[in-house]
């Protein structure tokens, strides 16, 4: 398919333009929807930890009680991804997603209901949020597959990943805050209640949307024949495989190491939880900033801009291990911050804008599955590492790797010199 570069906007534009995709009846309608339940999804897990600690309104749960429920979460999230990028493919993103927020909904209100009732005890609480991590499974990889029917205006699907990143980024900020006050004053029941009504708005909007009839892929073919061809298709391009690979070595060797290092430094050498979550406040600013920046842009290289402004994950990371102030860690993480939204809108734009609408399913499965499978590891490795190499150097260690990753990434001529005009990948 040609792409028409006169439509890909090389400067930035005025704000009423950057907006512009807003105008897109389709896209309006599930940003409101979607910013909607992501809200009440960032609220969820304070209201779950709480709810667990509180041994469901028995009393006497513990921090052990806490992770059982959270790995319960993820790990049906990385089993079904797959499964949702085939059924994506096959029967469309719409249906997918809208089952998918319908399930969550009802689980919620359901786990509101027990909690309300006193009645919910460990067991039940990890029942429920794996059918909730099945819901987020299966809806991760359709809403990768679903934006460039969301906007039809090709010179708009980049301000359309941008302001579907900048939800996430005011929503992970937001929410919390507000799930802690919620929380506080009515209790975690309240906020799973929310919760489950705005998974039901973002299902309304999913249900008035009006998108182009997709003809399904893979026909009598089997699930797991489907696979095998996405699997076929993602490795013959070198520029997806590879910057997931970079993506997952990420999460394992630096993002979840400063995640579980980060606090405990933080207790003991810059002031507690209050330094803590002064950091992890400024990077969700960061993020918010780098959306706002990212608004009616387009860089001619974007997969190399996006390699180039990752590059900033490596500063908080290197700051914490060397033992640096907190203003230096602060700005590091601010740095991170803008250069996540950069990465995350440009890598998003260009998976859709290359790969074919019949594979964006698998393909953003795949991705997904290989960004995220290694992280737990690293969650899991980064407290007995540090107890035997020193937090200092964990810490310090994955920066380095962080930057040389970025740099050899950079070498490569599939993500160097990608261009926009080059078009969809046949």
């Amino acid at each position: 398919m040609a792409v028409d570069t006169e439509r890909i906007p090389a400067r930035p534009r005025r704000l009423g333009d950057r907006l512009a995709v807003l105008g897109e009846r389709d896209f309006r309608r599930f940003f409101i929807g979607y910013t909607t339940s992501l809200l009440g999804s960032s609220m969820a897990p304070v209201a779950v930890a709480f709810a667990v600690l509180d041994g469901g309104g028995g009393g006497g749960g513990t921090g052990t009680d806490v992770g059982g429920v959270m790995a319960a979460r993820i790990l049906p999230v990385v089993l079904v991804l797959l499964a949702g990028g085939v059924i994506a493919d096959r029967f469309g993103s719409r249906r997918l997603m809208l089952g998918a927020d319908l399930l969550r909904g009802v689980v919620q209100a359901l786990f509101a209901g027990l909690l309300a009732a006193g009645h919910a005890p460990i067991r039940a609480m990890v029942a429920l949020v794996a059918v909730w991590g099945i819901g987020e499974g299966l809806f991760m990889p359709a809403f990768g597959a679903i934006v460039p029917d969301l906007v039809r205006r090709e010179d708009l699907l980049a301000d359309g990943n941008t302001l579907l990143g900048l939800s996430r980024s005011v929503s992970a900020v937001a929410g919390p805050a507000v799930a802690g006050l919620v929380t506080e004053a009515r209790g975690p029941a309240a906020v799973l209640l929310i919760d489950a009504v705005t998974y039901g708005v973002g299902a309304l909007a999913l249900a008035g949307l009006r998108l182009p009839d997709r003809p399904g892929v893979g026909g009598g073919d089997s699930m797991l024949r489907e696979l095998r061809a996405g699997w076929s298709e993602f490795t013959a391009r070198p520029w997806l495989w590879i910057t997931t690979a970079q993506m997952g070595l990420f999460n394992l060797l630096v993002w979840a190491p400063f995640l579980v290092l980060g606090p405990l430094t933080a207790q003991r050498e810059l002031g507690g939880a209050r330094a803590w979550g002064l950091v992890m406040g400024v990077y969700g600013a960061g993020a918010v900033l780098g959306g706002l920046l990212m608004l009616g842009r387009s860089p001619g290289r974007p997969l190399a801009v996006a390699t180039v402004a990752g590059l900033g994950w490596a500063l908080p990371s290197a700051a914490l291990g060397a033992g640096a102030p907190l203003v230096w860690l602060v700005a590091g993480a601010l740095v991170a911050g803008v250069g996540s939204a950069v990465c995350g809108t440009l890598f998003s734009t260009t998976v859709q804008h290359w790969i074919p609408a019949e594979l964006l399913g698998r393909m953003t499965a795949f991705g997904s599955l290989g960004s995220f499978v290694l992280g737990p590891l690293g969650l899991a490795a980064a407290g007995p590492l540090a107890a035997r190499l020193g937090t200092g150097r964990v810490l310090l260690l994955g920066a380095v790797w962080h930057v040389v990753a970025g740099v050899v990434v950079l070498g490569v001529p599939a993500v160097r010199n990608r261009r926009w005009e080059e078009g969809p990948d046949n």
